[in-house]
């Protein structure tokens, strides 16, 4: 047992759909059945970290979340994959080396090799750089827009974390962090989100 619980999610979901106006797509893919988390685990070679992993049994595959939302996870032909997301699926065994905050070199050479210039914000590639191993262990779950990432920690030190992927904006990796400096867990980002959108959505109709 996880002690983990997503039965909350999809009601305040769907409470948010029904407000006037509501813009956003709040709605979640179905959840994955135990036999097909099983058989995506298998595949990847890595068991998914806790918070995760209990969202995509209890919660949704993918679907609303932060920005364009999560991407969901899909069987295509035989293989499991997440739809839309850069993340290279054989190469989530491989550890992500890294517990501080980084910039790769090697990215933003790339990046003025490709667009002429660093400055030249429309050139900037919206791929991960096929020989970036610093993304390794990385599992991209959501897009902010302009080449910006988050991204859940699933091998390595730092498993089971969630880290942003700014080396478009120059700012490199950066894991993300609770208001008490701790680091963010999928569950603590998931629901961060959540919350700031149902505060939003209440001073939008002006509850106090």
């Amino acid at each position: 047992m996880t002690g983990i619980d997503w039965s909350d999610i999809r009601p305040r979901l769907a409470a948010l759909a029904a407000r006037p106006g509501a813009s956003h797509g709040w709605e979640l893919e179905p959840s994955l059945t135990a036999g097909e988390l099983a058989e995506l685990e298998t595949q990847i070679g890595v068991e998914l970290p806790a918070g995760y992993r209990t969202f995509l049994l209890e919660a949704g595959r993918g679907g609303a979340g932060p920005s364009f939302g999560l991407f969901p996870a899909r069987r295509v032909d035989g293989r499991w994959t997440w739809a839309d997301s850069p993340t290279s699926v054989h190469t989530l065994i491989r550890p992500f080396a890294h517990i501080r905050g980084f910039t790769p070199h090697d990215y933003l050479r790339e990046r003025s090799a490709i667009s002429g210039t660093e400055d030249l914000w429309g050139e900037i590639p919206e791929e991960i750089p096929e020989d970036a191993a610093h993304s390794d262990g990385l599992l991209y779950l959501c897009h902010h827009g302009c080449a910006l990432w988050a991204a859940l920690v699933v091998s390595g030190p730092s498993r089971g974390e969630m880290w942003t992927d700014y080396c478009a904006d120059g700012e490199g990796f950066q894991p993300e962090q609770n208001p008490d400096g701790t680091r963010m867990t999928f569950t603590d980002w998931y629901r961060t989100w959540l919350t700031g959108a149902e505060r939003d959505a209440a001073a939008a109709r002006g509850d106090r």
